[in-house]
């Protein structure tokens, strides 16, 4: 991936979409991010005035970027999803390449190809190393989802497949789209409102019992299973939720844990 230099860094803590100043806070609650509108947690840039939010990786987007799966592809910014129907075309309606669901606000969008990027599905890496277990991004793949037990996304336009993480080794297979669910299925049923506010504790109680019913036919290797995708649920999430954060000390945490 390329991160080139924003535009916005150097107008301190304004955005052209909002007149007033934001201040970077962080909160233990999620919140829907005003530029993407998808879903966030933790480190914000906020306009308390108005109520307002933004990702980091909103409030930071830069102008061009790409991204290590299209090759030679460049990407732009647009604050509002681009008019010009594509090849995915539901009355008019954009999807993000990535992880399948709507483009509602902001996006990176490829002119000469049609694709489209959420700004956080844009940080996603094509290749994601867990315990001496490599994991690449895939948009076909022959296995079912380990936590879904579907190839193909549900509920998406024909046409977007939406990418997976597979390993190589070819035990463990997740749609990016379905670690998204889990959070929102979550945040819906009350999960992330735990006394202590931690956001790890609230992960937790996210994934662990689909684990657990995963791994109910599969106790010989429960544990190694346990371990390495409590990690890229973590990493994985941290990242759609635009809250490096979670991710650092995720891993952090299950790495020097015995």
């Amino acid at each position: 991936m390329k991160f080139d230099k924003s535009p916005y860094t150097s107008m301190g803590k304004t955005h052209p979409i909002h007149p007033h100043e934001l201040e970077l806070k962080s909160y233990k609650k999620p919140y829907t991010c005003d530029g993407c509108k998808e879903l966030g947690f933790g480190a914000r840039y906020r306009c308390d005035k108005c109520d307002f939010d933004l990702h980091q990786d909103c409030m930071l987007a830069t102008p061009i970027a790409h991204h290590d799966f299209f090759k030679n592809s460049t990407f732009k910014i647009f604050h509002q999803p681009p008019q010009k129907c594509s090849h995915y075309c539901q009355d008019c309606q954009r999807y993000c390449d990535a992880c399948g669901k709507p483009v509602r606000g902001f996006s990176y969008h490829c002119e000469k190809e049609g694709w489209d990027l959420h700004p956080c599905c844009r940080n996603l890496p094509s290749n994601l190393p867990i315990k001496n277990i490599k994991f690449k991004l895939r948009d076909k793949v022959s296995s079912k989802c380990i936590w879904c037990k579907k190839r193909n996304l549900e509920g998406t336009v024909s046409g977007i497949r939406g990418w997976s993480y597979v390993s190589e080794c070819k035990e463990y297979r997740f749609h990016v789209h379905c670690a998204m669910d889990m959070v929102i299925d979550g945040w819906r049923n009350g999960a992330f409102s735990s006394h202590d506010g931690n956001s790890l504790t609230a992960l937790e109680n996210l994934e662990l019992p689909l684990l657990r019913q995963y791994l109910s036919g599969n106790r010989r290797r429960s544990s190694k299973f346990m371990k390495v995708m409590k990690i890229v649920f973590k990493t994985i999430v941290g990242i759609l939720l635009g809250d490096p954060t979670v991710v650092l000390t995720g891993l952090l945490v299950d790495l020097v844990a015995k």
